[in-house]
């Protein structure tokens, strides 16, 4: 499925490449310099933070050598300009070789931390592949795109959750919010998205798949360790799309309202016909889920979401005005759209989002003419 997401930005090839020779230029400077000023005014010092720099971006050897070519440097200019090494010429040796062997330690730390952030990386890249798994961006008649942001800085997990399966009924989707952050959270999310994947298939229709979600989270809540587990709640909307028919099923659980693009142009918001509580606060709210009916024929488009888009707010404190921005987009094609809505989010924002960011687009496509 297409997947747009905010991941930081890897500096450019050839800032890292100027980086990484900025040890030699600075060397080769301050010889340039040093040789051709006079000889009160001396430019051969520069050279003792060469392997500082170096200790940015180089390993542990390759800082000595940067080092070694910094001293040999400085014992070149000092024979050039005095014709020996004299007493100024060793205290900038002297200098350069204990910055040399503190950046070469410091560079070898830096190597071991950056080897275990990519593995704890590599770990989330394969949590978030479990809990939150890629999907194709069609199945059957339905396509599919997402936008999604974790809020934690270098996070590839939060505490929105999407899911799309093909069953006898139809294509169902789910898009939900779990209440809190951090790993209570991303544990919540995965026991909500185990319940779905399990009773998405066998469940007559949604108001049946919700009370089997209700039922997977008391018994998650049952054996969490967390001891707040049976108070920690989900708003989610639950989507069906019926194989052959130009309509789709809704039902909302205390979740923000889908939007609905219709295939003439129109945008408007699906307020629910009766709110619902969410998911795992049954037993305090009595709830009678009645899935809503609307038209979604070949063309048409919904737009399902959560909090962090519709609550992102500019400098002056007001919501984001989701609606009246996708009008502006709504010829747009799906992940254009999306791309659209991530970059205008960041905008209006002033900066990345405080809070996680799903956003899910299914759209009901023209039947093949050659089925």
């Amino acid at each position: 499925m297409p997947t747009i997401t905010d991941a930081s930005d890897s500096p450019r090839p050839l800032l890292n490449r100027v980086v990484r020779l900025s040890p030699f230029l600075l060397i080769a400077l301050s010889a340039a310099a040093d040789a051709e000023t006079p000889a009160g005014q001396r430019y051969d010092r520069f050279v003792v933070a060469a392997p500082a720099l170096a200790a940015a971006t180089w390993g542990s050897f390759g800082t000595l050598v940067i080092g070694a070519i910094a001293v040999a440097t400085e014992v070149v200019l000092a024979v050039i300009r005095d014709g020996r090494v004299g007493a100024a010429g060793a205290s900038v040796i002297a200098a350069t070789v204990t910055v040399t062997l503190a950046a070469s330690y410091t560079s070898g730390m830096r190597v071991r931390r950056e080897r275990d952030l990519a593995l704890v990386r590599s770990v989330a890249r394969t949590a978030q592949q479990v809990v939150l798994r890629p999907l194709p961006d069609r199945i059957g008649d339905v396509g599919l795109a997402l936008y999604y942001s974790a809020a934690a800085e270098q996070a590839q997990i939060g505490g929105d959750l999407y899911e799309a399966v093909r069953t006898p009924f139809g294509v169902r989707i789910i898009l939900g919010d779990v209440q809190g952050k951090g790993l209570p959270a991303v544990e919540l999310a995965a026991a909500l998205l185990g319940s779905f994947r399990e009773a998405a298939y066998d469940a007559p229709d949604l108001p049946a798949l919700a009370t089997r979600l209700e039922v997977g989270l008391q018994r998650y809540a049952e054996r969490a360790s967390s001891p707040d587990a049976a108070e920690r709640f989900a708003t989610a909307v639950l989507l069906e799309i019926p194989n052959g028919s130009a309509v789709a099923y809704l039902l909302n659980c205390g979740h923000p309202p889908p939007v609905l693009l219709g295939a003439d142009g129109s945008v408007r918001p699906v307020e629910p016909e009766a709110p619902l509580p969410p998911l795992n606060l049954s037993a305090l709210v009595a709830s009678d889920y009645r899935p809503q009916t609307v038209p979604f024929g070949p063309g048409d488009r919904v737009l399902l979401y959560t909090d962090g888009v519709s609550e992102t707010r500019d400098r002056r404190g007001e919501f984001y005005p989701l609606t009246e921005r996708l009008a502006r987009w709504s010829a747009e094609p799906d992940v254009r759209l999306l791309e659209s809505l991530r970059r205008d989010l960041r905008r209006y924002a002033g900066g990345p989002a405080d809070d996680d960011v799903a956003a899910l687009l299914a759209a009901r496509l023209p039947a093949p003419e050659n089925p």
